[in-house]
């Protein structure tokens, strides 16, 4: 755990929360790495830092779709701001790591939407030819672009793996009115984070959001586009029917699956070259996406 002197709200596979006081909290992004759910005892190098530095990147770049819960992710303003803080900010474990964000109302469903054919999406359609439950046109390919982009929600496990539902049963959890606003600006972001990495030469495959109550408001929360929360794929190099170059952890996870891993605890050991691929893989997500260096983030924050 990274040491931070605040009080720990929550530990995540990958993140703690911490209270920061006036309803605030330091999110705190680790190296450590999780597939299906199940985290690895190694951890990898700049992996949550590139998480931080993305997420606050998108959060500006999405500002106008959907509100965000960050306050600020400048260690100097955070360590002004969070005095506790100051001594362990400048040259501690938290730099170019912590974001201060507002407490949010949690909606209990995962936001997912799907712009391509690929993971779970692409296994429910090979078997029965529909995606989340929804029937799909005949001889869709891997890797194929969907109609239109589908919200795909799933539930919250708090242990366990998460399970694909209809949006029907999303309603159901967290009330229709919110199911729908929550399925609207989903589909926003997702069309606007799709375009913007377009742009930068990749196709966003598909992505998770996180969202939460503020004052009455749906806010965009915790890790926004990251590779952890996203298929990225370069554009260039996306052949239908064949499974495309990730910047992302799905390398990871086929090389865990590719041994015969039943997906449950303890997981295999990560070898070398595959911690060091998987480190470069979202350092270079992180650079190509924004245009910027990850060092620069890493000597602002440190």
């Amino acid at each position: 755990m990274t040491p931070v002197p605040l009080p720990l709200v929550h530990r995540g596979k990958v993140r703690e929360l911490y209270d920061a006081g006036d309803g605030q909290l330091l999110m705190v992004a680790s190296d450590r790495i999780s597939a299906y759910d199940v985290i690895f005892a190694e951890p990898i190098p700049e992996k949550g830092r590139v998480l931080t530095a993305m997420t606050a990147f998108w959060c500006e770049e999405l500002a106008d779709v959907a509100p965000g819960t960050v306050v600020t992710a400048d260690p100097a303003e955070i360590a002004r701001r969070v005095p506790a803080l100051a001594a362990a900010a400048p040259a501690g474990a938290v730099a170019g790591r912590a974001l201060l964000v507002r407490r949010a109302d949690m909606v209990s469903i995962e936001c997912i939407v799907r712009g391509y054919l690929a993971g779970q999406a692409y296994d429910e359609y090979a078997a029965s030819g529909t995606v989340h439950g929804t029937p799909m046109p005949a001889g869709l390919r891997l890797a194929d672009r969907l109609p239109e982009p589908m919200f795909t929600p799933s539930t919250k496990a708090e242990e366990g793996h998460d399970l694909n539902i209809g949006f029907d049963d999303a309603a159901a959890i967290v009330g229709r009115p919110a199911a729908e606003e929550a399925r609207r600006i989903s589909l926003a972001l997702y069309a606007r984070a799709a375009e913007r990495a377009a742009a930068a030469g990749f196709v966003l495959a598909d992505t998770k959001f996180e969202l939460g109550w503020v004052d009455g408001v749906l806010c965009l929360c915790d890790e926004v586009v990251t590779p952890d929360s996203s298929r990225l794929w370069p554009a260039d190099q996306v052949v239908p029917g064949t499974t495309p170059p990730a910047f992302d952890k799905q390398p990871l996870r086929d090389w865990a699956a590719s041994g015969g891993w039943d997906k449950r605890p303890p997981p295999p050991p990560l070898p070398p070259e595959v911690v060091r691929a998987t480190s470069e893989r979202y350092v270079a997500a992180y650079e190509r996406v924004t245009g910027r260096r990850l060092a620069d983030w890493y000597g602002a924050a440190g």
